[in-house]
């Protein structure tokens, strides 16, 4: 309200209408603001870069979802190679090279920050049933357990996740990894399924004390074996005690 936008929206034209390419929730905004007008940049851009545009506004955003990643890097590559394969105005042939050496994913992993095993990964989660995709957004199903599980058919998820909710429990990687072997082999069914989700999980306890916590208790020439050795005896002597009879 005090100082209006500062950045301005990026829209295209389209036949009769603007659309926004950058900056719907600045727009949002101006109209809770109550602003009748906002400063724009018009762009005169093809399908494919308005799309590569809105995703790069949209990737800007900070606390983005698994599930908003997946599709924002499937739209922004589909529409590179597209631009990738299609022939500059100078290039008369059939097949554009507008991206020479590099491929499409190569260019697109380098702009992101990401490896190309990462976009794939992102990628292949656009291919889970939408309530599986809920539990990678909320942290309920590790990614690379999803990833694993996306590899399966629809039906085979819905089962999945069936016994998730049966059992109360989410697949780990190890898991997820045999549940794909299965489906690959045409073997899984609800049965199966249901054998590997209840196969035991190893409870890993990882316990870290810091170093300045733990030097305060040793002499200062002390080297980190015999911290260990010296704790080892002591949680010994410790539980020889707590496990001895009362007198």
């Amino acid at each position: 309200k005090q100082h209006g936008i500062v950045q301005p929206l990026v829209v295209a034209k389209q036949k009769d209408y603007y659309e926004i390419i950058a900056g719907e929730r600045r727009w949002r905004a101006a109209k809770i603001a109550g602003l009748k007008e906002v400063p724009v940049i018009i762009k005169n851009i093809d399908d494919d870069t308005a799309t590569i545009l809105l995703v790069d506004s949209n990737l800007q955003r900070e606390n983005i979802l698994p599930s908003e990643k997946a599709y924002a890097y499937q739209m922004k590559l589909a529409a590179m190679k597209r631009k990738a394969g299609r022939p500059t105005k100078e290039n008369h042939v059939q097949i554009g090279h507008n991206l020479t050496e590099k491929t499409s994913r190569e260019e697109f992993s380098k702009e992101i920050g990401e490896s190309p095993t990462q976009v794939q990964r992102y990628i292949r989660l656009t291919n889970l049933i939408d309530p599986i995709l809920d539990m990678v957004d909320n942290k309920q199903i590790a990614m690379n357990a999803a990833v694993e599980i996306s590899y399966l058919g629809s039906k085979e998820q819905f089962d999945v996740l069936k016994t998730i909710e049966s059992e109360e429990t989410s697949p780990t990687i190890e898991q997820a990894k045999k549940l794909h072997r299965f489906s690959a082999d045409g073997q899984l069914n609800d049965s199966v399924i249901l054998s590997i989700m209840q196969e035991h999980k190893s409870n890993k306890v990882k316990i870290t004390l810091k170093e300045d916590r733990l030097r305060k208790y040793f002499p200062k020439a002390f080297t980190v074996q015999q911290m260990e050795e010296v704790i080892d005896k002591l949680l010994a002597n410790w539980a020889r005690k707590r496990n001895e009879p009362e007198r």
